[in-house]
């Protein structure tokens, strides 16, 4: 916490004025009007109101000090993070040849309105779309026993798998080449002459080869219910994949394998006889980032003087994996100028420039004034007149693109051959850039740690500067020899939530490239002897069950929507609790919170019932009724499936 600032001057308008009337008093005594319309008090409140104005701005120069002490220490505002999410690009018909999406290819989500931007995202790498056929065929029994079946396709049919059919058992299918992050259609013609299996959920999954072991395929749609019907299947082949030589055949090698047997699902009584079999590829995944790319742009002209700058067109900008390069234009072209940090080590002739990320400024090196008398200069100046440019630099970011699955649907870059583009999983790490209040806050911490991981505090503001795509970071201290010195750093990203409030469970895992991130910088900064733990926290689900009576004149349905939207959010573990930045670690919930939070609802007369339920949130199992939900010091609170209903 901060040192309190005092003000310079703590009087305010109303103080002005009554000073002024007792003044008035004692040296005027025949002046006896001071109502408000007396043109004598009009004009001490109008000396007044600028007196005021003038002691707002005198009680500014403490923070205006403060800060530039801050930016003396080195402490500096966050940028704003950018979001990423997955796009798959979807053919209009299967190619010919390689169909090569390029980096920076932009997609965005719909404009909601005339006065709403659309989000766009940008790929982050070449995607190559690669035609596939059916190259070879091969079954392998659970005992590795591999039969050649390449020959067997469309001539005569053959078993997928012996019969009946065993765990792990096996169908190979060799593509000509790999196809990383591509979507690969499989056209079956298949029979099945006994009991087949559910459609929704046979034993089978889908893995592709990566030249060192098999790797999960994501299954896309299986029109053939699991092998029992002639349909088409599509599956998302990992990044990894690459071609090896399997069965004698080098390959792109995808398999279709048999899992154990599930208490609750039927196994196969016989194997399922495939007839044909045609392989296309349909699309492909790449990663994208929102934020907008923009190249050469010019930044002004230089006017011959130390300690220039130049603000970027766009804002605000975000962290890119390339490094900035300025252009400064002379008689010999466009010269190539260095990014440094500072210009502490720059001479007067290093073609040096400072890039504030924050505030998107480029700025040139200064000139100071040494003890002589002489004038120094940290960094070259540019000519005067010459134009400076900046080579590329990515603007965007902030929790604006934490956008939904789905969300990201036009193509804002022509690009032939492609029907339609998606985000299968919603976009998350967006995290708005540091605003003046925080790091006022994060200032003293800085300084008092220098850098070094100590106190639980510590460990959570280097945490941040590791990784500003998290949302929350917590940090649980060693508290005894139990715990071996393991300090536990519980991470949350931002991702966004639905219009009712409700976030995707599968989104509230961290990247292994954030949680990497935050290890590697941790591990520089521990103590000796401390042993550091990166992961998500427990999350306990909740649903809350209530019975509310709404208004004669009030919409039962609105009422309904506006409770489970209050529920969701009230117990979000990103905006929830009563300062709405996410329900506190560790902190119980009784149900006197939920009955005062659904009587502020408009419409509402009369909270009837709740009653709170412990539910996990992969199975949808729910405890019995309670009354308070207590959790420990590393679990989170996770709003799951509300039951509100209303009676009108």
């Amino acid at each position: 916490m901060t040192l309190p600032v005092p003000n310079l001057d703590d009087r305010r308008f109303q103080d002005l004025v009554d000073e002024a009337k007792r003044m008035v008093q004692r040296r005027s005594t025949a002046w006896t009007d001071h109502n408000v319309s007396d043109p004598g008090v009009t004009l001490i409140e109008t000396f007044a109101y600028m007196t005021d104005l003038l002691l707002y701005r005198l009680n500014r120069v403490p923070d205006k000090i403060y800060l530039k002490f801050l930016d003396l220490v080195g402490v500096q505002l966050f940028p704003p993070n950018a979001a990423t999410t997955d796009v798959t690009f979807w053919l209009s018909a299967p190619q010919a040849d390689t169909l090569v999406i390029p980096r920076y290819t932009k997609t965005s989500t719909p404009r909601q309105s005339a006065s709403t931007a659309p989000v766009i995202f940008e790929t982050v790498e070449d995607l190559a779309i690669v035609p596939s056929s059916l190259y070879a065929c091969l079954t392998v029994s659970a005992k590795d026993r591999e039969i050649d079946r390449t020959s067997s396709v469309s001539r005569q049919p053959f078993p997928a798998f012996s019969d009946p059919p065993v765990p792990n058992e096996s169908l190979l299918i060799g593509l000509p080449e790999a196809v990383p992050s591509n979507v690969v259609n499989l056209r079956f013609n298949c029979r099945i002459e006994g009991v087949g299996v559910n459609p929704d959920h046979p034993p089978l999954i889908w893995e592709a080869f990566d030249g060192t072991g098999w790797k999960e395929c994501e299954l896309e749609s299986d029109a053939t219910g699991g092998l029992n019907q002639p349909g088409d299947i599509a599956i998302h082949v990992p990044k990894s994949h690459q071609a090896a030589l399997l069965g004698g055949e080098r390959a792109g090698w995808i398999r279709c394998r048999i899992t154990e047997p599930s208490e609750d699902y039927p196994f196969y009584s016989s194997s399922p006889r495939i007839h044909a079999l045609s392989i296309t590829t349909i699309g492909g995944t790449v990663g994208a980032i929102h934020g907008e790319t923009h190249e050469n742009e010019v930044l002004g002209i230089s006017n011959g003087t130390a300690g220039q700058y130049f603000r970027l067109a766009n804002s605000p900008v975000v962290r890119a994996d390339y490094p900035v390069v300025v252009d400064v234009g002379g008689v010999e072209g466009w010269q190539e100028w260095e990014a440094v940090g500072d210009f502490s080590q720059s001479e007067m002739s290093s073609q040096h420039f400072v890039f504030d990320i924050s505030s998107g400024e480029v700025i040139f090196g200064p000139a100071v004034r040494a003890a002589d008398g002489s004038l120094r200069s940290f960094g070259a100046i540019p000519e005067k007149d010459a134009p400076i440019r900046i080579r590329r630099y990515q603007s965007g970011g902030g929790r604006r693109g934490n956008v939904q699955a789905g969300a990201v649907s036009q193509l804002k870059t022509s690009m032939p051959f492609i029907a339609r583009v998606e985000n299968r999983i919603p976009a998350s790490g967006g995290v708005d850039g540091e605003d003046l209040e925080e790091a006022k806050v994060r200032g003293p911490i800085a300084l008092k740690s220098l850098s070094r991981a100590v106190t639980a505090e510590d460990y959570e503001v280097l945490a941040r500067e590791a990784a500003p795509e998290m949302a929350r970071i917590h940090c649980v201290p060693a508290s005894g020899e139990s715990d071996n010195g393991i300090v536990t750093v519980l991470v949350i990203p931002a991702v966004d939530a639905d219009p009712l409030g409700r976030i995707d469970f599968g989104s509230l895992g961290p990247k292994e490239e954030s949680v990497r991130a935050i290890a590697e910088y941790l591990d520089a900064r521990r103590v000796v002897g401390a042993r550091v733990v990166i992961e998500p926290p427990t999350y306990q689900g909740v649903t809350v069950v209530a019975m509310l009576r709404a208004t004669a004149s009030s919409d039962p349905e609105r009422v309904t929507r506006e409770a489970e939207e209050t529920m969701y959010r009230f117990l979000s573990p990103l905006e929830g609790g009563a300062d709405q930045k996410g329900w506190p670690m560790g902190r119980s919930l009784h149900a006197g919170e939920i009955f005062s939070q659904l009587q502020k609802i408009p419409g509402v007369l009369e909270v009837g019932d709740v009653r709170l339920f412990l539910a996990d949130p992969l199975t949808g199992t729910r405890s019995a009724a309670m009354q308070k939900i207590e959790i420990d010091s590393s679990t989170l609170l996770y709003p799951f499936e509300h039951q509100i209903r209303v009676n009108g």
